[in-house]
């Protein structure tokens, strides 16, 4: 039966995984589950990429018998420079770093914030790799002139493996120099921040096989791992919304083609590259990194709680007694979360959370109401509407946020899979060797095997008063 593997990584831990299409449907065993730890150092944070790279080898090699091919994905942004050997110049920054804390306005200087916008159909974040390369090249920084090539995180790992140097679509769609329009490299923007575009290699389809590694052909999926999650969304139709639930919540619609425009910008979503000529109209929240700061933040003070044991806690504390904006520039870096929490609350004058489950209640709650703030807008710039809400990825498993999400968009949530990244890479995969047709074929197959829950939405008057509060509160 046809069997590939499936490596995605995550701001978390990454996973390899082995994936197989039989009568059923589909069936995936986890073979290899490993932790990534970003590290600090001189005072930048990196990612560890050569720890990551033996444990992605250490995985693949249990994982391959049987195997025709492996994909990888990751998350967005974050890139690698090679020399002209192909040589590592330097570990890949964290895109959480302190060091674009102030260059976007330095960007809007040589190149108008309007005309970023209108070229690449992207959402502004300072953590963006347009502003990364920028703080490089401000800084006259050593390593580009060391540099001779750009590639992804995701696009390093697969080169390290044995594939070409390219750069996958999905993935360049999230530098916001990446032109939607011509699907190539916006040279303009680059030069605007004098860098250059030769640096910048082939940027190929979703499917392409650019290699092979012991006897595997490498094959790149959506190497944005957002791309390859929304793959695996098992919907039939075309009338949903999707919420890839983790680190991040990615909120967004599925397109034929980018939306540019006025809504779009005053909204600041984004268009990014999805698979066989789809756009991903969505937005980034600070979704579940809420969560894991605060949870790390009270380990470290001696109280060491599961995911669960938090939703509870949720669960039991006081509802609506404050709101948080999820994209407010304090939660971005890694700390105490709490305590930043506490401040914003404070800050906008209102009740301050005091336990656990409270500060745990004002997060969720928050990101219910901002799903529903963003859906919004997404669906007036559009002028698509939606019937029901897919949530896929680790926060799937999230009831009590799964629940609060229904209530607050009044439109049933669909939880499920977990693993939708893992298994929209494979999807790509089978359809690159032959053994699916389209992407059609690839949903309608996980639409009839995989598990999923409906939340139905209650109280909507009271979530309908919640948001209106949120928005004369937050916004």
């Amino acid at each position: 039966m046809p069997t590939v593997v499936a490596v995605d990584l995550g701001a978390e831990s990454g996973r390899v995984l082995k994936i197989t299409l039989d009568e059923a449907g589909f069936h995936q065993q986890e073979i290899h589950r490993f932790p990534n730890h970003p590290v600090q150092a001189g005072g930048t944070l990196y990612w560890d990429a050569l720890r990551l790279l033996h444990e992605i080898r250490d995985g693949v090699d249990k994982a391959r018998a049987g195997a025709e091919s492996l994909g990888l994905d990751a998350w967005g942004v974050d890139f690698a420079l090679l020399d002209r050997e192909g040589t590592l110049v330097a570990n890949p920054v964290h895109y959480r770093d302190a060091r674009t804390n102030d260059i976007m306005p330095w960007v809007f200087e040589r190149i108008p914030r309007r005309e970023i916008f209108e070229r690449t159909g992207l959402q502004f974040m300072q953590l963006n790799t347009l502003y990364q390369l920028a703080a490089l090249s401000r800084a006259d920084s050593p390593l580009l002139r060391a540099a001779s090539r750009y590639l992804s995180v995701p696009d390093l790992f697969l080169f390290w493996l044995g594939g070409e140097p390219v750069c996958e679509l999905t993935h360049a769609s999230t530098t916001q120099f990446y032109d939607p329009r011509t699907q190539s490299w916006d040279t303009h923007i680059l030069s605007a921040i004098h860098l250059p575009s030769d640096w910048f290699p082939r940027i190929v389809q979703p499917g392409t096989q650019t290699g092979e590694y012991e006897g595997l052909r490498i094959i790149a999926p959506a190497t944005h791992d957002t791309g390859s999650a929304v793959v695996g969304i098992p919907s039939t139709s075309e009338d949903f919304a999707y919420i890839s639930s983790g680190t991040w919540s990615l909120v967004g619609l599925e397109l034929p083609a980018p939306i540019i425009n006025d809504a779009a910008y005053a909204a600041n979503v984004t268009n990014e590259g999805g698979v066989f000529g789809t756009t991903r109209f969505l937005k980034n929240v600070a979704g579940l990194w809420l969560v894991q700061q605060c949870r790390a933040t009270w380990r470290a003070n001696g109280r060491s709680f599961e995911y669960a044991d938090l939703a509870q806690l949720a669960e039991d504390a006081p509802a609506f007694q404050a709101f948080i904006e999820p994209e407010d520039s304090s939660f971005l870096a890694p700390g105490d979360m709490p305590s930043r929490i506490r401040a914003y609350c404070e800050r906008t004058g209102q009740k301050v959370p005091v336990t656990e489950g409270e500060v745990m209640r004002v997060i969720y709650e928050s990101l219910a109401l901002k799903y529903r703030l963003v859906l919004d807008r997404m669906t007036a710039a559009s002028g698509r509407a939606f019937s029901r809400i897919h949530v896929i990825g680790g926060g799937s498993q999230n009831a009590l946020l799964n629940q609060m999400t229904a209530n607050a968009l009044y439109r049933p949530v669909i939880s499920g899979p977990s693993e939708a990244t893992a298994t929209g890479n494979a999807m790509v995969q089978f359809i690159s060797l032959g053994h699916l047709h389209s992407l059609a074929e690839a949903r309608e197959l996980l639409a009839k095997s995989t598990r999923t829950q409906t939340f139905d939405p209650v109280d909507e008057g009271v979530w309908k008063e919640a948001y209106e509060r949120y928005q004369m509160t937050v916004h």
